[in-house]
């Protein structure tokens, strides 16, 4: 999964009791929220110690510098991500619509870096690669291979190149917009650039798994008099749900359900 995956933990010392445990979870929060501001060059464990609310030396009882705070998050965000792929794994994404399963999946993803632990470390393997001690590119690969696994879902027939290519190709694209639009401090703009994956990945993917190929089928309802899906409630009868077309005005019980690929 990663390399040095059975390293020793970089904590000094492991806490026993449960407010010592609470003590190094305050501590790796506020080395995120400090290292997501200034950077991890310029934060010190000064400044840790001062966001955590303890003191310098109490720090120093469980991790013996900043380098090992680091790791120690590196540890945070595996454990992180590997909690995303099995969410994922878990919703069947594969059986939506293309641009609805890829607005889950960066959604998803997007949800992950809301924490700083994450985003900090995003930021910095493609920043200070050497500073990680247990996070390497096998993590990519771990992205690229679940995608890869997913446009199998979608189109069995395609060669397994072809489908490891297409779900390189996105994960690097994606990674480098995420990785563009957590540098923004500009919310606004961050989200915008963040907007962009689902569509490119869509328009890059859609000759290959789109829903057609897929097979994507869903029900649509539409009005018996006109065939017009602009479908609108209107009441009830006799226990029943009225329906009221946008289209041709006419109200009507029972619409027809009419099968499209979408």
């Amino acid at each position: 999964m990663t390399k040095n995956s059975h390293s020793s933990s970089p904590l000094r010392r492991q806490p026993k009791q449960r407010r010592g445990q609470q003590r190094v979870e305050k501590i790796l929060a506020a080395a995120a929220a400090v290292f997501d501001e200034v950077g991890y060059e310029a934060a010190t464990t000064h400044q840790i110690a001062e966001r955590a609310g303890t003191a310098v030396g109490s720090l120093y009882q469980f991790f013996p510098d900043k380098a090992a705070i680091f790791n120690a998050m590196e540890r945070q965000h595996i454990e992180r991500v590997a909690a995303l792929w099995a969410k994922i794994s878990a919703e069947e994404y594969w059986r939506l619509p293309l641009q609805e399963m890829l607005k889950r999946l960066v959604v998803a993803v997007g949800q992950l870096f809301e924490h700083p632990v994450s985003r900090v470390m995003f930021i910095e393997f493609y920043t200070a690669r050497d500073r990680f001690q247990t996070i390497d590119d096998s993590m990519t690969q771990g992205a690229i291979d679940f995608l890869s696994a997913i446009l199998h879902q979608r189109n069995p027939d395609l060669p397994n190149a072809q489908r490891d290519l297409l779900a390189e190709v996105c994960v690097h694209s994606s990674n480098a917009l995420i990785l563009s639009a957590l540098r923004q401090r500009d919310e606004e703009k961050r989200d915008r650039l963040v907007q962009q994956i689902p569509a490119l990945m869509a328009a890059y993917l859609t000759p290959y798994v789109g829903d057609q190929i897929h097979g994507h089928v869903m029900s649509v309802m539409i009005c018996p008099h006109c065939t017009s899906p602009k479908l609108g409630k209107n009441g009830h009868r006799r226990g029943k749900q009225c329906y009221l077309c946008k289209a041709c005005g006419k109200q009507f019980v029972n619409p027809i359900v009419s099968p499209q690929v979408l």
